[in-house]
């Protein structure tokens, strides 16, 4: 079962400039207490040519298209070619890869999105990370602590894997699809080109190429 949640049955680290990084470890989890000094070890490594350091600790792609009205905190890395629109909230802690959309509204913090990740409308991703091509529907969010603030763990075909982390939101692999106003309890993991139906509540593992109907209802994609 737990080699269903390992890093290379989730995510193709050839979309993301981390994967080096990541490449060290076995679970994607794993990541989230790093990210912080991955941002500001990658940094120092970005081509002048290519980014501009806008303030202290914060790498934005020349090719990017940062709005006025969005706040971006550092530490941070902003790739090419990618869009962060009115007022989205970058809180620090934010490696987001090439070609991804950071919509209206929508708060990062602690994250690492993969390239061509999409976020575009009144999102919140915090403690998480978003896999090749994942997108999330307009208002779906990660809840990232639990309601009694204890440690978060993780449930897949009935057994439980501690993770040691009191803050820890969702982890999409590639193509996953979430529907508009779905909430991703703390400790989701959703498979490689799986689909959530709107207005889910998920918790627990969502296997791969399959869709998420409701709680129990889980069934493979025809088309995969």
């Amino acid at each position: 079962m737990q080699n269903l949640l390992t890093i290379e049955n989730l995510l193709d680290l050839e979309h993301t400039i981390a994967a080096s990084y990541f490449a060290k470890l076995t679970y994607p989890w794993e990541a989230l207490p790093e990210i912080s000094r991955w941002i500001l070890e990658l940094g120092q490594t970005l081509f002048p040519e290519e980014y501009e350091q806008r303030e202290k600790d914060v790498w934005i792609a020349r090719s990017a298209k940062v709005y006025p009205s969005a706040y971006v905190a550092g530490p941070a890395i902003i790739g090419p070619n990618t869009e962060v629109r009115h007022c989205a909230f970058i809180r620090g802690n934010a490696l987001v890869g090439a070609n991804c959309v950071v919509g209206n509204s929508v708060e990062l913090k602690n994250v690492v999105l993969f390239d061509n990740v999409q976020v575009p409308h009144y999102n919140y991703v915090g403690d998480s990370i978003l896999g090749y091509k994942a997108h999330m529907g307009a208002g779906s969010i990660t809840s990232n602590v639990k309601s009694d603030k204890t440690l978060v763990t993780l449930r897949a075909h009935g057994k439980t894997i501690e993770t040691g982390l009191k803050k820890f939101g969702a982890i999409l692999g590639d193509g996953v699809e979430i529907g508009c106003n779905t909430v991703l309890n703390p400790g989701s993991i959703v498979g490689r080109g799986a689909s959530v139906y709107p207005v889910s509540m998920v918790r627990g593992y969502v296997m791969a190429h399959s869709i998420y109907k409701k709680a129990g209802e889980i069934v493979p994609r025809e088309d995969r």
